[in-house]
């Protein structure tokens, strides 16, 4: 009885995680294995025989019939007079099969059995859900938000499965509660001990390749390809597509008519701003329409450094820079380019670096990380937008143009 009672004891994990019987059995007998290799010192001369269907477990063990004192090795030898307790007619030389109960293994290896047989079949369980989800990395996937912490999300699939969207994969915007559907993708897997870990992102730029792929159909069927994706999560896009077919539009298939096929993956992104741009191996011109919707006037490309000097007009500055210097900050990831904005007439501007011995360094890296590298461009810019943008004090920035006034126009 103490057998079936033991099988019974895990039969629940069979039907929950879906063991397929020659799995099961061959947990199972690793298992008893190794419980009479503790108990035994080998297991070499015991057959386990095992239906799991049924509920039948049954341990034999094998030994060889020796003289009556002439047993060196209790597991694999049994004297004359103990085989003829089970059968009168052994002799010496002949095999004994013997049937080994559980209850002879002892109440602790019986309970110390049965917790390791239920960690065999959570591992057994642990490494499909890791291969499962392995294969789906950098796929598109749908949760449902089951507790939200401080630091991540927890989602639970339809298997039940547990997947981690941390903070910082999530959109600024994003604001989850518990039971909303959470789409993303499955950006890594790993094995956490014996239990995978599953995290999602939104914030990667393969999700936003993943939306266009299930949202427009062209993508969906190849006839446009994405060439690259760059973001800024919840601010702004940029996307590069291209057609083998000379007949389709492929950013005007993209948007659709009046923004309606783009509409909602914006929506999905919290409002971020996508521009769709044609993508061509013409360098000069890639890099004009990556910095759209500013107008350029004229491009130099050095190839070598992997820099652009773009010339603008004046009033096409600030659209080329951006809110915050993303737009200009994209564009040079699209296009693998480290991009200058200089504006027309310009000529005789003068690099912000020249004026390190009066103005501190990382005063300098501020204004550079909303593009304005030259003091024309400090100048021309609007005052209040550098305060807004940057992370300088009024009066800095008051200091700063004031040097910038008496050494450069002067």
């Amino acid at each position: 009885m103490e057998n079936l009672a033991l099988i019974e004891s895990f039969s629940e994990f069979k039907d929950d995680k879906q063991i397929d019987r020659v799995t099961l059995m061959a947990i199972l007998e690793e298992v008893f294995r190794n419980a009479l290799k503790k108990k035994y010192g080998s297991d070499d001369n015991f057959d386990i025989i095992v239906n799991p269907d049924k509920g039948d477990l049954e341990i034999w063990r094998n030994r060889v019939v020796v003289a009556d004192g002439e047993v060196e090795d209790p597991n694999e030898e049994i004297s004359l007079s103990e085989a003829r307790k089970i059968e009168d007619d052994f002799e010496v030389g002949e095999d004994v099969s013997e049937e080994v109960k559980l209850i002879q293994l002892g109440r602790r290896s019986i309970l110390a059995l049965r917790q390791n047989l239920i960690s065999k079949i959570y591992e057994h369980d642990n490494t499909i859900i890791y291969k499962q989800f392995k294969e789906l990395e950098g796929d598109m996937y749908t949760a449902e938000v089951h507790h939200i912490r401080h630091r991540a999300v927890i989602l639970l699939d339809d298997d039940g499965n547990e997947i981690i969207l941390p903070k910082d994969k999530q959109i600024p915007s994003d604001f989850f509660r518990k039971g909303d559907n959470v789409r993303g993708i499955i950006e890594s897997v790993e094995l956490k001990g014996n239990k995978p870990s599953i995290i999602m992102s939104r914030a990667n730029p393969l999700f936003l390749e993943r939306l266009f792929e299930s949202e427009i159909p062209e993508v969906f069927d190849g006839l446009i390809t994405v060439k690259k994706v760059v973001r800024i999560p919840g601010e702004k896009a940029k996307v590069a597509v291209d057609s083998y077919d000379d007949r389709i539009d492929p950013v005007g298939a993209c948007v659709g008519m009046k923004g309606s096929r783009i509409h909602g993956i914006v929506r999905e992104l919290g409002n971020e701003n996508i521009d769709v741009i044609n993508y061509t191996s013409n360098l000069t011109l890639f890099i004009t329409r990556a910095l759209s919707p500013a107008k350029v006037t004229s491009v130099k490309i050095n190839e070598e450094t992997k820099r652009a000097e773009v010339i603008l007009r004046p009033e096409e500055v600030s659209k080329a820079i951006g809110r915050g210097g993303h737009n200009i900050r994209l564009a040079g990831q699209l296009t693998g380019y480290e991009i200058d904005v200089l504006r027309e007439g310009a000529e005789e501007d003068v690099e912000l670096t020249e004026f390190s011995d009066e103005i501190e360094g990382w005063v300098i890296q501020e204004f550079k990380k909303i593009g304005l590298d030259t003091a024309k461009s400090v100048l021309d810019y609007d005052f209040k937008d550098l305060v807004s943008r940057t992370d300088l004090e009024e009066e800095t920035i008051q200091e700063v143009i004031s040097i910038l006034k008496e050494e450069f126009e002067d």
